[in-house]
């Protein structure tokens, strides 16, 4: 149940691995928040903290990025956009409150002003997702704000809300008829058909941005100044030194896996520890399917299976290349 809404009743979709998504769901976005960067410095400060290229940031467009520790390693992935007059960065709230003590961690040297906004965030999903957004709040573009909120597309069949809490009922009451409601979960399932990054708690400084695919989806900028972890981001690049990629593996399993999950890898006769779940989601007939960080130099026909559970998984294939992308 929503936290901010006793009217409208968000919980998770009953799908099957075979059904189609709906062609309409509102979505409460409770398990995410944002971060938002106020202040005549909060362009050069952010750039020289993440990995994307934010002096390059249009106001109608959004992109991915990842702060990372001096070692490269992430402590979160974001979406990154323009939000009335901050920077608003979308990403995980279990990592919210250690990721933004590091990000604030310099900013006495700034004119910026670093806080988690407590705009509420919903998202939009299905083939009329769009149609919805252009007749209820306009704009143009893939970034739109609106009154007392912004609105993002993610892809083709998904748009992020954020919005002051005080309208956020009313709009959530004018896009519910005829949309499904829903919690967060099926987010996750789109975020892992088109293999989105994220860090959660567990796997927080685990990877670098390159094992999470981040430079797939266009959130590292190998063009911009120095920024924390360069170092690392760079020789993963230009050394080769990565070794890990992240890829969408699906199976049967007696409960949804979590976040830090260990997924065994075939060996000849034996298991041994291939991999790191990253996020997943269970359908309702037990078929369930994640995004793991795993070696990027397996054989393609490798098994996999949850630790200790007998059913086996399988690699399916990526919707990005990672060819030349290492």
């Amino acid at each position: 149940m929503s936290t901010w809404s006793n009217a409208l009743n968000f919980k998770k979709i009953a799908l099957t691995a075979q059904d189609n998504l709906p062609d309409l769901a509102l979505v409460d976005l409770a398990d995410w928040g944002l971060v938002t960067l106020f202040g005549e410095d909060k362009k050069s400060y952010l750039q020289g903290q993440v990995t994307c290229d934010v002096v390059a940031l249009t106001a109608d467009e959004s992109t991915f990025g990842a702060h990372c520790d001096a070692k490269g390693k992430m402590r979160t992935v974001f979406r990154l956009f323009h939000h009335r007059d901050s920077y608003a960065l979308l990403q995980r709230q279990s990592v919210m409150a250690t990721q933004l003590l590091e990000l604030k961690k310099y900013a006495v040297f700034s004119k910026v002003d670093i806080e988690q906004s407590n705009d509420i965030l919903l998202g939009l999903t299905g083939n009329q997702a769009t149609a919805v957004i252009d007749r209820e709040l306009g704009g143009e573009g893939n970034v739109r704000p609106f009154a007392n909120g912004t609105a993002v597309k993610i892809d083709e069949q998904r748009w992020l809300i954020a919005i002051t809490p005080e309208e956020a009922a009313p709009l959530a009451n004018r896009l519910a008829p005829g949309a499904e409601l829903s919690d967060s979960t099926l987010w996750d399932l789109y975020d892992i058909q088109h293999a989105i990054p994220r860090i959660e708690a567990a796997t927080e400084l685990e990877f670098i941005p390159q094992a999470m695919n981040l430079q797939a989806v266009d959130g590292i900028s190998f063009k911009k100044g120095c920024y924390t972890g360069q170092e690392t981001v760079a020789r993963a690049k230009y050394r080769g030194t990565n070794k890990r990629a992240m890829y969408i593996v699906s199976g049967t399993a007696d409960e949804c896996p979590q976040a830090g999950d260990s997924l065994e890898r075939s060996v000849g006769e034996n298991w041994r520890k291939g991999g790191t779940v990253i996020t997943a989601y269970q359908f309702a007939d037990g078929q369930a399917i994640a995004l793991v960080g795993l070696p990027n130099d397996l054989d393609e026909d490798t098994q996999f299976r949850l630790a200790d559970q007998k059913a086996l998984w399988q690699k399916q294939p990526l919707p990005y290349s990672l060819e030349d992308n290492q």
